[in-house]
Protein backbone atom coordinates (compact mmCIF):
# COMPACT_ATOMS: atom_id res chain seq x y z
CA UNK A 1 0.00 0.00 0.00
CA UNK A 2 1.63 3.16 -1.24
CA UNK A 3 0.88 6.62 -0.55
CA UNK A 4 -1.08 6.92 -3.41
CA UNK A 5 -3.60 4.22 -1.80
CA UNK A 6 -3.48 6.33 1.28
CA UNK A 7 -4.74 9.41 -0.23
CA UNK A 8 -7.51 7.34 -1.53
CA UNK A 9 -8.50 5.78 1.65
CA UNK A 10 -8.50 9.60 3.16
CA UNK A 11 -10.59 10.58 0.20
CA UNK A 12 -13.01 7.80 0.06
CA UNK A 13 -13.56 8.12 3.74
CA UNK A 14 -14.00 12.02 3.45
CA UNK A 15 -16.63 11.24 1.04
CA UNK A 16 -18.12 8.94 3.43
CA UNK A 17 -18.62 10.96 6.62
CA UNK A 18 -19.81 13.73 3.79
CA UNK A 19 -22.62 11.40 2.37
CA UNK A 20 -23.86 10.60 5.69
CA UNK A 21 -24.18 13.98 6.78
CA UNK A 22 -26.25 15.28 4.01
CA UNK A 23 -28.29 12.48 4.12
CA UNK A 24 -28.86 12.63 7.26
CA UNK A 25 -29.68 16.58 6.96
CA UNK A 26 -32.11 15.87 4.36
CA UNK A 27 -33.85 12.86 6.01
CA UNK A 28 -34.14 15.00 8.67
CA UNK A 29 -35.79 18.40 7.03
CA UNK A 30 -38.16 15.73 5.05
CA UNK A 31 -39.17 14.24 8.55
CA UNK A 32 -39.59 17.24 10.51
CA UNK A 33 -43.35 17.28 11.10
CA UNK A 34 -42.90 13.44 11.68
CA UNK A 35 -39.84 14.58 14.32
CA UNK A 36 -42.46 16.90 16.40
CA UNK A 37 -45.19 14.19 16.00
CA UNK A 38 -42.59 11.83 17.71
CA UNK A 39 -41.45 13.94 20.40
CA UNK A 40 -45.34 15.19 21.19
CA UNK A 41 -45.34 11.45 22.08
CA UNK A 42 -43.00 10.45 24.53
CA UNK A 43 -44.27 8.85 27.76
CA UNK A 44 -42.96 7.31 30.45
CA UNK A 45 -43.97 3.87 28.80
CA UNK A 46 -40.53 1.89 27.80
CA UNK A 47 -41.68 0.66 24.23
CA UNK A 48 -43.03 4.24 23.16
CA UNK A 49 -39.48 5.93 23.82
CA UNK A 50 -37.43 2.75 22.73
CA UNK A 51 -39.42 3.02 19.79
CA UNK A 52 -38.42 6.81 19.22
CA UNK A 53 -35.06 6.53 20.07
CA UNK A 54 -34.78 3.93 17.18
CA UNK A 55 -36.63 6.00 14.55
CA UNK A 56 -34.90 9.02 15.05
CA UNK A 57 -31.63 7.51 14.69
CA UNK A 58 -32.54 5.63 11.98
CA UNK A 59 -33.76 9.21 10.70
CA UNK A 60 -30.41 10.87 10.91
CA UNK A 61 -28.60 8.07 11.00
CA UNK A 62 -26.28 9.12 14.01
CA UNK A 63 -27.05 7.74 17.26
CA UNK A 64 -24.64 10.46 18.44
CA UNK A 65 -26.47 13.24 16.71
CA UNK A 66 -29.31 11.89 18.52
CA UNK A 67 -28.05 11.47 21.98
CA UNK A 68 -26.78 15.31 21.81
CA UNK A 69 -30.60 15.73 20.90
CA UNK A 70 -31.68 14.45 23.64
CA UNK A 71 -29.23 16.32 25.80
CA UNK A 72 -30.51 19.21 24.84
CA UNK A 73 -34.32 18.39 25.46
CA UNK A 74 -33.39 17.01 29.18
CA UNK A 75 -31.92 20.50 29.47
CA UNK A 76 -34.83 22.57 27.67
CA UNK A 77 -37.46 20.29 30.06
CA UNK A 78 -38.71 18.81 26.79
CA UNK A 79 -37.88 15.32 28.21
CA UNK A 80 -37.83 13.87 31.83
CA UNK A 81 -34.25 12.01 32.77
CA UNK A 82 -36.58 8.87 32.89
CA UNK A 83 -38.13 9.27 29.42
CA UNK A 84 -34.70 10.12 27.96
CA UNK A 85 -33.21 6.82 29.58
CA UNK A 86 -35.37 4.70 27.04
CA UNK A 87 -34.95 7.19 24.37
CA UNK A 88 -31.15 6.53 24.29
CA UNK A 89 -31.90 2.64 24.00
CA UNK A 90 -33.55 2.79 21.29
CA UNK A 91 -30.85 4.98 19.41
CA UNK A 92 -28.40 2.48 20.00
CA UNK A 93 -30.78 0.40 18.06
CA UNK A 94 -31.64 2.62 15.62
CA UNK A 95 -27.71 3.24 14.65
CA UNK A 96 -27.19 -0.25 13.10
CA UNK A 97 -29.59 0.83 10.30
CA UNK A 98 -26.30 2.23 8.37
CA UNK A 99 -24.23 -1.00 8.70
CA UNK A 100 -27.18 -2.40 6.92
CA UNK A 101 -27.54 -0.26 3.77
CA UNK A 102 -23.45 -0.74 3.81
CA UNK A 103 -23.65 -3.83 3.44
CA UNK A 104 -25.43 -4.25 -0.14
CA UNK A 105 -22.09 -3.31 -1.43
CA UNK A 106 -21.02 -7.03 -0.45
CA UNK A 107 -23.67 -8.48 -2.42
CA UNK A 108 -21.61 -11.28 -5.12
CA UNK A 109 -24.11 -12.93 -7.53
CA UNK A 110 -23.76 -13.60 -10.76
CA UNK A 111 -27.78 -13.41 -10.99
CA UNK A 112 -29.04 -10.14 -12.40
CA UNK A 113 -32.18 -9.56 -9.94
CA UNK A 114 -29.42 -9.82 -6.90
CA UNK A 115 -26.51 -7.96 -8.72
CA UNK A 116 -29.15 -4.70 -8.94
CA UNK A 117 -29.42 -4.24 -5.33
CA UNK A 118 -25.14 -3.75 -5.16
CA UNK A 119 -25.59 -0.43 -4.95
CA UNK A 120 -22.58 0.36 -7.74
CA UNK A 121 -25.60 -0.69 -10.18
CA UNK A 122 -27.73 1.73 -8.39
CA UNK A 123 -25.99 4.51 -7.08
CA UNK A 124 -25.55 6.33 -10.15
CA UNK A 125 -29.11 6.03 -11.35
CA UNK A 126 -29.51 7.71 -7.06
CA UNK A 127 -27.38 10.38 -7.90
CA UNK A 128 -28.58 11.48 -11.37
CA UNK A 129 -32.11 11.56 -9.81
CA UNK A 130 -31.14 13.31 -6.82
CA UNK A 131 -28.79 16.04 -8.89
CA UNK A 132 -31.97 16.63 -11.18
CA UNK A 133 -34.10 16.91 -8.72
CA UNK A 134 -31.95 19.52 -6.74
CA UNK A 135 -30.99 21.60 -9.36
CA UNK A 136 -33.96 21.84 -11.38
CA UNK A 137 -36.85 21.74 -8.83
CA UNK A 138 -37.53 24.94 -6.42
CA UNK A 139 -39.96 22.89 -4.01
CA UNK A 140 -38.29 22.51 -0.95
CA UNK A 141 -39.35 18.86 -0.41
CA UNK A 142 -38.15 17.52 -3.26
CA UNK A 143 -34.85 19.40 -3.34
CA UNK A 144 -34.35 17.49 0.19
CA UNK A 145 -35.00 14.09 -1.51
CA UNK A 146 -32.60 14.93 -4.15
CA UNK A 147 -30.24 15.58 -1.29
CA UNK A 148 -30.96 12.45 0.68
CA UNK A 149 -30.51 10.70 -2.93
CA UNK A 150 -27.08 12.76 -3.31
CA UNK A 151 -25.58 11.46 0.36
CA UNK A 152 -26.66 8.31 -0.38
CA UNK A 153 -24.81 7.90 -3.75
CA UNK A 154 -21.97 9.89 -1.96
CA UNK A 155 -22.04 7.72 1.10
CA UNK A 156 -21.56 4.51 -1.19
CA UNK A 157 -18.87 5.71 -3.72
CA UNK A 158 -17.06 6.88 -0.40
CA UNK A 159 -17.48 3.53 0.90
CA UNK A 160 -16.24 2.11 -2.48
CA UNK A 161 -13.85 3.92 -2.96
CA UNK A 162 -12.21 3.25 0.57
CA UNK A 163 -12.66 -0.51 0.33
CA UNK A 164 -10.61 -0.42 -2.74
CA UNK A 165 -7.96 1.57 -0.89
CA UNK A 166 -7.55 -0.98 1.58
CA UNK A 167 -7.53 -4.13 -0.78
CA UNK A 168 -4.03 -4.01 -0.97
CA UNK A 169 -3.84 -4.68 2.88
CA UNK A 170 -4.50 -8.31 2.35
CA UNK A 171 -1.21 -8.82 1.68
CA UNK A 172 0.71 -7.00 3.82
CA UNK A 173 1.92 -8.75 6.93
CA UNK A 174 2.13 -6.33 8.89
CA UNK A 175 -1.86 -5.27 8.67
CA UNK A 176 -2.08 -9.04 9.16
CA UNK A 177 -0.44 -8.70 12.15
CA UNK A 178 -2.23 -5.98 13.92
CA UNK A 179 -5.49 -7.37 13.18
CA UNK A 180 -4.18 -10.22 15.46
CA UNK A 181 -3.36 -7.74 17.71
CA UNK A 182 -7.32 -6.86 17.53
CA UNK A 183 -8.50 -10.26 18.44
CA UNK A 184 -7.39 -9.73 22.38
CA UNK A 185 -10.85 -8.72 23.01
CA UNK A 186 -9.56 -5.77 25.39
CA UNK A 187 -6.96 -4.67 22.76
CA UNK A 188 -10.42 -4.71 20.49
CA UNK A 189 -12.47 -2.88 22.48
CA UNK A 190 -10.03 0.00 23.18
CA UNK A 191 -9.17 -0.07 19.21
CA UNK A 192 -12.94 0.39 18.65
CA UNK A 193 -13.17 3.03 21.54
CA UNK A 194 -10.56 5.58 20.22
CA UNK A 195 -11.74 4.97 16.62
CA UNK A 196 -15.19 5.87 17.24
CA UNK A 197 -13.92 8.47 20.09
CA UNK A 198 -11.96 10.63 17.12
CA UNK A 199 -14.29 10.96 14.27
CA UNK A 200 -16.93 10.48 16.63
CA UNK A 201 -19.66 8.47 14.76
CA UNK A 202 -20.44 5.20 15.59
CA UNK A 203 -21.99 4.13 11.98
CA UNK A 204 -19.18 5.89 10.19
CA UNK A 205 -16.98 3.67 12.61
CA UNK A 206 -18.73 0.72 11.48
CA UNK A 207 -18.24 1.41 7.55
CA UNK A 208 -14.41 1.82 8.32
CA UNK A 209 -14.62 -1.41 9.81
CA UNK A 210 -17.05 -2.80 6.72
CA UNK A 211 -14.28 -1.53 4.54
CA UNK A 212 -11.41 -3.15 6.53
CA UNK A 213 -13.19 -6.35 5.87
CA UNK A 214 -13.03 -6.37 1.96
CA UNK A 215 -9.31 -7.62 2.31
CA UNK A 216 -10.79 -10.90 4.06
CA UNK A 217 -8.34 -10.58 6.79
CA UNK A 218 -10.31 -8.94 9.59
CA UNK A 219 -12.08 -11.94 11.24
CA UNK A 220 -15.24 -11.97 13.56
CA UNK A 221 -12.77 -12.70 16.98
CA UNK A 222 -11.49 -8.96 16.31
CA UNK A 223 -14.70 -7.59 14.44
CA UNK A 224 -16.64 -8.26 17.51
CA UNK A 225 -14.54 -6.74 19.89
CA UNK A 226 -13.98 -3.31 17.98
CA UNK A 227 -17.85 -3.11 17.47
CA UNK A 228 -18.41 -3.74 21.15
CA UNK A 229 -15.76 -0.86 21.84
CA UNK A 230 -17.57 1.31 19.00
CA UNK A 231 -20.39 1.88 21.47
CA UNK A 232 -18.08 3.12 24.30
CA UNK A 233 -16.59 5.82 21.83
CA UNK A 234 -19.58 7.02 20.28
CA UNK A 235 -20.73 8.48 23.87
CA UNK A 236 -17.89 11.28 23.84
CA UNK A 237 -20.00 13.46 21.56
CA UNK A 238 -22.51 13.17 23.93
CA UNK A 239 -20.79 13.65 26.78
CA UNK A 240 -19.15 17.04 25.52
CA UNK A 241 -22.47 18.10 24.83
CA UNK A 242 -23.17 18.20 28.23
CA UNK A 243 -20.82 20.61 29.91
CA UNK A 244 -22.50 23.79 31.24
CA UNK A 245 -25.94 21.99 30.51
CA UNK A 246 -27.79 21.51 33.26
CA UNK A 247 -28.39 18.82 36.08
CA UNK A 248 -30.17 16.51 34.70
CA UNK A 249 -28.80 16.84 31.02
CA UNK A 250 -25.44 15.54 32.44
CA UNK A 251 -27.38 13.19 33.69
CA UNK A 252 -28.35 11.99 30.07
CA UNK A 253 -25.19 12.08 29.11
CA UNK A 254 -23.98 9.81 31.67
CA UNK A 255 -26.83 7.47 30.92
CA UNK A 256 -25.66 6.98 27.32
CA UNK A 257 -22.09 6.15 28.80
CA UNK A 258 -23.52 3.68 31.47
CA UNK A 259 -25.83 2.21 29.17
CA UNK A 260 -22.38 1.36 26.93
CA UNK A 261 -20.06 0.64 29.39
CA UNK A 262 -22.19 -1.51 31.50
CA UNK A 263 -23.86 -3.37 28.38
CA UNK A 264 -20.07 -3.82 27.05
CA UNK A 265 -18.81 -4.85 29.81
CA UNK A 266 -21.37 -7.69 30.24
CA UNK A 267 -21.28 -9.12 27.03
CA UNK A 268 -17.60 -8.89 26.45
CA UNK A 269 -17.27 -11.35 29.48
CA UNK A 270 -20.10 -13.61 27.68
CA UNK A 271 -18.15 -13.18 24.38
CA UNK A 272 -14.73 -14.14 26.51
CA UNK A 273 -16.53 -17.13 28.42
CA UNK A 274 -17.99 -18.46 25.66
CA UNK A 275 -14.71 -17.98 23.57
CA UNK A 276 -12.65 -19.62 26.35
CA UNK A 277 -14.67 -22.68 26.91
CA UNK A 278 -16.11 -23.65 23.26
CA UNK A 279 -13.89 -21.36 20.69
CA UNK A 280 -16.55 -21.37 17.90
CA UNK A 281 -14.85 -22.60 14.55
CA UNK A 282 -16.70 -18.82 13.09
CA UNK A 283 -14.64 -16.25 15.27
CA UNK A 284 -11.73 -17.29 12.94
CA UNK A 285 -13.73 -16.60 9.82
CA UNK A 286 -13.22 -13.88 7.64
CA UNK A 287 -15.94 -10.99 8.49
CA UNK A 288 -17.99 -10.25 5.75
CA UNK A 289 -20.09 -6.99 5.37
CA UNK A 290 -23.60 -8.15 6.30
CA UNK A 291 -22.28 -10.32 8.81
CA UNK A 292 -20.46 -6.99 10.68
CA UNK A 293 -23.60 -5.70 10.39
CA UNK A 294 -25.45 -8.52 11.93
CA UNK A 295 -22.35 -8.49 14.55
CA UNK A 296 -23.45 -5.58 15.42
CA UNK A 297 -27.36 -5.32 15.66
CA UNK A 298 -27.43 -8.61 17.77
CA UNK A 299 -24.73 -6.63 20.38
CA UNK A 300 -26.83 -3.67 20.50
CA UNK A 301 -30.13 -5.84 20.71
CA UNK A 302 -28.72 -7.82 23.27
CA UNK A 303 -27.69 -4.78 25.15
CA UNK A 304 -30.95 -3.29 25.10
CA UNK A 305 -32.29 -5.95 26.29
CA UNK A 306 -29.97 -6.80 29.38
CA UNK A 307 -30.87 -2.69 30.45
CA UNK A 308 -34.30 -2.27 29.54
CA UNK A 309 -35.49 -4.05 32.95
CA UNK A 310 -32.86 -2.11 34.73
CA UNK A 311 -33.53 1.71 33.28
CA UNK A 312 -34.66 2.20 37.50
CA UNK A 313 -31.77 1.26 38.33
CA UNK A 314 -29.93 2.97 35.62
CA UNK A 315 -31.60 6.54 36.66
CA UNK A 316 -30.64 5.71 40.36
CA UNK A 317 -26.78 5.18 38.94
CA UNK A 318 -26.79 8.40 37.82
CA UNK A 319 -28.66 10.38 40.10
CA UNK A 320 -26.10 9.36 42.67
CA UNK A 321 -23.17 10.18 40.36
CA UNK A 322 -24.71 13.62 39.60
CA UNK A 323 -26.42 14.14 42.76
CA UNK A 324 -28.66 17.63 43.31
CA UNK A 325 -27.62 21.05 44.18
CA UNK A 326 -28.30 22.34 47.04
CA UNK A 327 -30.02 25.43 45.14
CA UNK A 328 -32.41 24.83 42.52
CA UNK A 329 -31.19 25.27 39.00
CA UNK A 330 -32.35 27.69 36.95
CA UNK A 331 -33.08 26.01 33.47
CA UNK A 332 -32.38 27.25 30.11
CA UNK A 333 -35.28 28.17 27.58
CA UNK A 334 -33.99 27.20 25.02
CA UNK A 335 -31.17 25.08 24.19
CA UNK A 336 -28.37 25.28 21.09
CA UNK A 337 -28.23 21.68 21.02
CA UNK A 338 -31.41 21.48 19.80
CA UNK A 339 -30.21 23.25 16.34
CA UNK A 340 -28.93 19.43 15.65
CA UNK A 341 -33.20 19.18 14.39
CA UNK A 342 -34.67 22.30 13.28
CA UNK A 343 -37.96 21.19 13.69
CA UNK A 344 -37.77 20.51 17.42
CA UNK A 345 -35.44 23.62 18.08
CA UNK A 346 -38.68 25.70 16.28
CA UNK A 347 -41.07 23.92 18.33
CA UNK A 348 -39.34 24.75 21.58
CA UNK A 349 -39.72 28.54 19.91
CA UNK A 350 -43.34 28.16 20.09
CA UNK A 351 -43.43 27.20 23.42
CA UNK A 352 -41.34 29.69 24.92
CA UNK A 353 -43.20 32.69 22.24
CA UNK A 354 -46.08 31.49 24.09
CA UNK A 355 -44.92 32.08 27.75
CA UNK A 356 -43.85 35.15 26.55
CA UNK A 357 -47.06 36.21 25.44
CA UNK A 358 -49.13 34.99 28.46
CA UNK A 359 -46.48 37.31 30.26
CA UNK A 360 -46.85 40.20 28.12
CA UNK A 361 -50.71 40.03 28.54
CA UNK A 362 -50.35 39.40 31.96
CA UNK A 363 -48.23 42.70 32.63
CA UNK A 364 -50.96 44.94 30.67
CA UNK A 365 -53.65 43.26 32.31
CA UNK A 366 -52.06 43.79 35.54
CA UNK A 367 -51.21 47.73 34.44
CA UNK A 368 -55.34 48.05 33.13
CA UNK A 369 -56.35 46.33 36.75
CA UNK A 370 -54.09 49.59 38.70
CA UNK A 371 -55.79 52.15 36.81
CA UNK A 372 -59.13 52.31 39.21
CA UNK A 373 -59.75 55.77 39.79
CA UNK A 374 -56.36 56.86 37.96
CA UNK A 375 -54.61 55.63 41.00
CA UNK A 376 -52.79 53.11 42.52
CA UNK A 377 -55.46 50.83 44.40
CA UNK A 378 -53.99 50.07 48.13
CA UNK A 379 -52.20 47.27 47.00
CA UNK A 380 -49.90 48.81 44.51
CA UNK A 381 -46.75 48.56 45.94
CA UNK A 382 -47.17 44.51 45.33
CA UNK A 383 -48.57 45.18 42.05
CA UNK A 384 -45.96 47.47 40.73
CA UNK A 385 -43.16 44.86 41.25
CA UNK A 386 -45.16 42.16 39.83
CA UNK A 387 -45.57 44.07 36.57
CA UNK A 388 -42.16 45.50 36.10
CA UNK A 389 -40.74 41.61 36.93
CA UNK A 390 -43.41 40.10 33.96
CA UNK A 391 -41.76 43.21 32.29
CA UNK A 392 -37.98 42.11 32.11
CA UNK A 393 -39.16 38.57 31.85
CA UNK A 394 -40.76 39.40 28.57
CA UNK A 395 -37.17 41.36 27.17
CA UNK A 396 -35.74 38.43 28.73
CA UNK A 397 -37.82 36.26 26.77
CA UNK A 398 -37.60 38.55 23.31
CA UNK A 399 -33.65 38.54 23.69
CA UNK A 400 -33.02 34.80 23.70
CA UNK A 401 -35.44 33.97 21.13
CA UNK A 402 -34.60 36.48 18.63
CA UNK A 403 -31.35 35.51 18.90
CA UNK A 404 -32.25 31.89 18.76
CA UNK A 405 -34.66 32.52 15.82
CA UNK A 406 -31.90 34.05 14.07
CA UNK A 407 -29.40 30.81 14.48
CA UNK A 408 -32.27 28.56 13.28
CA UNK A 409 -32.90 30.62 10.21
CA UNK A 410 -29.34 30.12 9.09
CA UNK A 411 -29.82 26.38 9.06
CA UNK A 412 -31.10 24.68 6.16
CA UNK A 413 -34.87 24.47 7.08
CA UNK A 414 -38.11 23.60 5.26
CA UNK A 415 -40.00 26.75 3.65
CA UNK A 416 -43.14 26.09 6.24
CA UNK A 417 -40.39 26.01 8.98
CA UNK A 418 -38.82 28.95 7.49
CA UNK A 419 -41.97 31.00 7.70
CA UNK A 420 -43.13 30.28 11.21
CA UNK A 421 -39.80 31.30 12.48
CA UNK A 422 -40.13 34.70 10.11
CA UNK A 423 -43.10 35.10 12.12
CA UNK A 424 -41.93 34.52 15.42
CA UNK A 425 -39.24 36.90 14.49
CA UNK A 426 -42.43 39.53 13.98
CA UNK A 427 -44.63 38.67 16.80
CA UNK A 428 -42.01 38.93 19.91
CA UNK A 429 -41.02 42.56 19.54
CA UNK A 430 -44.94 43.59 19.02
CA UNK A 431 -45.25 41.54 22.34
CA UNK A 432 -42.10 42.73 24.02
CA UNK A 433 -43.57 46.42 23.33
CA UNK A 434 -46.88 45.38 24.82
CA UNK A 435 -44.78 44.76 28.28
CA UNK A 436 -43.42 48.37 27.86
CA UNK A 437 -46.61 50.21 27.87
CA UNK A 438 -47.96 48.25 30.72
CA UNK A 439 -45.02 49.59 32.76
CA UNK A 440 -45.70 53.25 30.70
CA UNK A 441 -49.07 52.89 32.23
CA UNK A 442 -48.17 52.05 35.58
CA UNK A 443 -45.67 54.91 36.06
CA UNK A 444 -48.70 56.90 35.16
CA UNK A 445 -50.48 55.81 37.72
CA UNK A 446 -47.36 55.94 40.20
CA UNK A 447 -47.39 59.96 39.05
CA UNK A 448 -50.79 60.25 39.45
CA UNK A 449 -50.67 59.03 43.18
CA UNK A 450 -47.29 60.56 43.96
CA UNK A 451 -48.19 64.22 42.68
CA UNK A 452 -51.62 63.98 43.83
CA UNK A 453 -53.20 64.56 41.15
CA UNK A 454 -56.90 63.27 40.06
CA UNK A 455 -59.02 63.30 36.91
CA UNK A 456 -62.25 65.00 36.93
CA UNK A 457 -65.87 62.91 37.61
CA UNK A 458 -65.91 62.78 33.51
CA UNK A 459 -62.53 61.54 32.74
CA UNK A 460 -63.16 58.80 35.66
CA UNK A 461 -66.54 57.64 33.86
CA UNK A 462 -64.87 57.48 30.46
CA UNK A 463 -61.48 56.07 31.21
CA UNK A 464 -63.53 52.57 31.56
CA UNK A 465 -64.57 52.17 28.40
CA UNK A 466 -61.08 52.10 26.61
CA UNK A 467 -59.51 49.94 28.73
CA UNK A 468 -62.38 47.75 28.67
CA UNK A 469 -61.97 48.12 24.59
CA UNK A 470 -58.00 47.64 25.53
CA UNK A 471 -58.50 44.32 27.54
CA UNK A 472 -60.81 42.72 24.81
CA UNK A 473 -58.31 43.36 22.07
CA UNK A 474 -55.94 41.81 24.12
CA UNK A 475 -57.51 38.61 25.01
CA UNK A 476 -58.27 38.61 21.06
CA UNK A 477 -55.07 39.30 19.69
CA UNK A 478 -53.92 36.36 22.22
CA UNK A 479 -56.12 33.69 21.36
CA UNK A 480 -55.27 34.20 17.89
CA UNK A 481 -51.53 33.47 18.70
CA UNK A 482 -52.02 30.74 21.37
CA UNK A 483 -54.96 29.16 19.25
CA UNK A 484 -53.71 30.21 15.94
CA UNK A 485 -57.28 31.12 15.71
CA UNK A 486 -58.05 32.82 12.37
CA UNK A 487 -61.96 33.97 13.70
CA UNK A 488 -60.51 36.14 16.59
CA UNK A 489 -57.16 37.62 14.32
CA UNK A 490 -60.02 39.23 12.11
CA UNK A 491 -62.07 40.66 14.78
CA UNK A 492 -59.44 42.01 16.45
CA UNK A 493 -59.03 45.31 13.56
CA UNK A 494 -62.33 46.24 13.32
CA UNK A 495 -62.09 46.96 17.61
CA UNK A 496 -58.65 48.53 16.90
CA UNK A 497 -60.12 51.14 14.67
CA UNK A 498 -63.11 51.81 17.26
CA UNK A 499 -60.10 52.06 20.12
CA UNK A 500 -58.32 54.95 17.54
CA UNK A 501 -62.13 56.86 17.14
CA UNK A 502 -61.75 56.97 21.28
CA UNK A 503 -58.87 57.97 21.84
CA UNK A 504 -59.41 61.15 19.38
CA UNK A 505 -63.32 61.57 21.09
CA UNK A 506 -61.37 61.52 24.79
CA UNK A 507 -58.50 63.72 23.68
CA UNK A 508 -60.93 66.06 21.86
CA UNK A 509 -63.07 65.75 24.75
CA UNK A 510 -60.10 66.64 27.54
CA UNK A 511 -59.52 69.80 25.04
CA UNK A 512 -62.33 70.85 25.81
CA UNK A 513 -62.36 70.47 29.82
CA UNK A 514 -58.80 72.03 29.25
CA UNK A 515 -61.16 74.99 28.37
CA UNK A 516 -63.77 75.56 30.49
CA UNK A 517 -60.96 74.99 33.70
CA UNK A 518 -62.44 72.11 35.09
CA UNK A 519 -59.15 70.28 34.33
CA UNK A 520 -55.76 70.86 35.39
CA UNK A 521 -52.90 71.34 33.19
CA UNK A 522 -50.72 69.17 35.20
CA UNK A 523 -53.71 65.74 35.04
CA UNK A 524 -54.21 66.97 31.19
CA UNK A 525 -50.23 66.07 30.54
CA UNK A 526 -50.72 62.58 32.64
CA UNK A 527 -54.39 61.89 30.14
CA UNK A 528 -52.45 62.41 27.30
CA UNK A 529 -49.69 59.67 28.26
CA UNK A 530 -52.35 57.08 29.22
CA UNK A 531 -54.37 57.51 25.97
CA UNK A 532 -51.32 57.24 23.95
CA UNK A 533 -50.09 54.27 25.74
CA UNK A 534 -53.59 52.15 25.25
CA UNK A 535 -53.67 53.46 21.32
CA UNK A 536 -50.60 51.83 20.74
CA UNK A 537 -51.05 48.43 22.78
CA UNK A 538 -54.03 48.18 20.65
CA UNK A 539 -51.86 48.67 17.47
CA UNK A 540 -49.45 46.09 18.58
CA UNK A 541 -52.00 44.05 19.39
CA UNK A 542 -53.67 44.36 15.53
CA UNK A 543 -49.62 43.68 14.41
CA UNK A 544 -50.01 40.41 16.21
CA UNK A 545 -53.14 39.08 14.76
CA UNK A 546 -52.33 40.88 11.45
CA UNK A 547 -49.61 38.54 11.12
CA UNK A 548 -51.28 35.46 12.42
CA UNK A 549 -54.08 36.67 9.34
CA UNK A 550 -50.70 36.75 6.83
CA UNK A 551 -49.40 33.21 7.90
CA UNK A 552 -53.01 31.50 6.86
CA UNK A 553 -52.72 33.25 3.88
CA UNK A 554 -48.42 32.41 3.31
CA UNK A 555 -47.85 36.19 3.03
CA UNK A 556 -46.44 38.40 5.19
CA UNK A 557 -47.32 41.44 3.91
CA UNK A 558 -49.63 42.73 6.84
CA UNK A 559 -50.86 46.05 5.04
CA UNK A 560 -52.08 44.27 2.23
CA UNK A 561 -53.60 41.38 4.58
CA UNK A 562 -55.56 44.90 6.67
CA UNK A 563 -56.68 46.68 3.22
CA UNK A 564 -57.90 43.52 1.91
CA UNK A 565 -59.85 43.10 4.96
CA UNK A 566 -61.20 46.75 5.08
CA UNK A 567 -62.59 46.53 1.79
CA UNK A 568 -64.75 43.86 2.60
CA UNK A 569 -66.70 46.76 3.81
CA UNK A 570 -69.85 44.28 4.96
CA UNK A 571 -68.01 42.12 7.28
CA UNK A 572 -65.57 45.06 8.72
CA UNK A 573 -68.48 47.66 9.13
CA UNK A 574 -70.48 44.60 10.55
CA UNK A 575 -67.85 44.11 13.56
CA UNK A 576 -67.16 47.72 13.26
CA UNK A 577 -70.77 49.08 14.23
CA UNK A 578 -70.85 45.98 17.12
CA UNK A 579 -68.11 47.48 18.74
CA UNK A 580 -68.58 51.27 18.11
CA UNK A 581 -71.67 50.30 20.48
CA UNK A 582 -70.48 48.21 22.73
CA UNK A 583 -67.67 51.02 23.51
CA UNK A 584 -69.84 54.39 23.30
CA UNK A 585 -68.63 57.54 25.70
CA UNK A 586 -72.25 58.48 25.28
CA UNK A 587 -74.50 55.90 26.75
Amino acid sequence: MDIFNVLTLIGGLSLFLFGMDIMGQGLERRAGNKLRALLGRLTTNKAAGLLTGLVITAIIQSSSAATVMVVGFVNSGLMTLRQAIHVIMGANIGTTVTAWLLSLSGIDSGNLFIRLLKPSSFTPILALTGILFYMFFHNAKRKDTGLIFLGFATLMTGMETMSAAVSGLRDVPAFQNLLILFENPVLGVLAGSILTAVIQSSSASVGILQALAVTGKVSYGAAVPIIMGQNIGTCVTAMLSSVGASKNAKRAALVHLSFNVIGTTVWLAVFCAVRAVFYPVFLEQPASLPGIAVAHSVFNVLCTVFMLPLSGVLEALVNRLVPDARQPEVHPELDERLLAAPPIALKRCREVAVLMAETAAGAMKDSLSVLGNGALKNDGAKAASAIREKEEKTDHYEDILGTYLVKLSAKQISEADSAEAAKLLKIIGDFERLSDHAVNLLESAEEMQKRGVVFTDAAVAELPVITGAVEEILDLSLKAFLSEDPEAAWMVEPLEQVIDGLKEEMRTRHILRLQRGTCSIEAGFIWSDLLTDLERAADHCSNIAGCMIDMGRSNMNLHESLRDFRNDSEKFQQRFREYSGKYSLSR
